[in-house]
């Protein structure tokens, strides 16, 4: 069954690596057979959280409109996220602060990297906290990849030949996940 899986991207650096796996992320789902929107913080251009969506009562940005839309629509998240200081980007934190209840029973799946060995585990560790405060509980699994500029070769796929299989079962999971909150969403939530 097809789904909806907005992919959210943290980074705005000039220079940034993980664009290249986030884009892989979305056209892998896509060939799954599910939308992906690639959700670009450098692209979209939110302006710093001073209001969360929900407190502009109908008189948001259109940025966050079109945003609030994709979310409404989302049968999960996946999101991609560097290690800054061993913590979550700042775009990131603002991307998700944005909004609340668009989030709420829905899977996310947390996609983290880094430029050492780690693969932004450090950060995923902070994003599994914070995915779950917003009302989108994280899958058990963290795809991590480490060394982010060597993960990809210049055709764009991954340098690494088990890499499609591991995303395979991190995207079964989430698929799982999704389809089981969206058949619990359609009977009602708890509150």
């Amino acid at each position: 069954m097809p789904l909806t899986f907005p992919v959210l991207y943290g980074s705005v650096r000039t220079e940034r690596q993980g664009i290249v796996l986030a884009n892989h992320v979305a056209e892998t789902l896509r060939g799954r057979g599910h939308d992906a929107p690639l959700i670009d913080p450098l692209e979209r251009r939110l302006p710093l959280l001073d209001r969360m969506y929900k407190e502009y009562k109908g008189d948001a940005p259109p940025v966050l409109e079109e945003l609030a839309a994709i979310y409404k629509a989302a049968d999960g998240f996946v999101i991609v996220s560097g290690e800054y200081n061993h913590g979550i980007p700042p775009a990131l934190k603002n991307l998700l602060d944005h909004f609340l209840e668009e989030y709420f029973w829905r899977p996310s799946a947390i996609v983290s990297y880094s430029a050492g060995g780690f693969g932004g585990v450090r950060a995923a560790m902070q994003l599994r906290m914070t995915l779950g405060e917003l009302g989108m509980p994280p899958i058990p699994t963290i795809f991590a990849v480490p060394k982010v500029g060597q993960a990809f070769g210049e055709n764009g796929a991954p340098a690494d030949e088990r890499f499609a299989q591991r995303f395979d079962k991190f995207a079964r999971e989430l698929e799982w996940y999704a389809e089981a909150l969206k058949a619990k969403r359609a009977e009602g939530v708890p509150y």
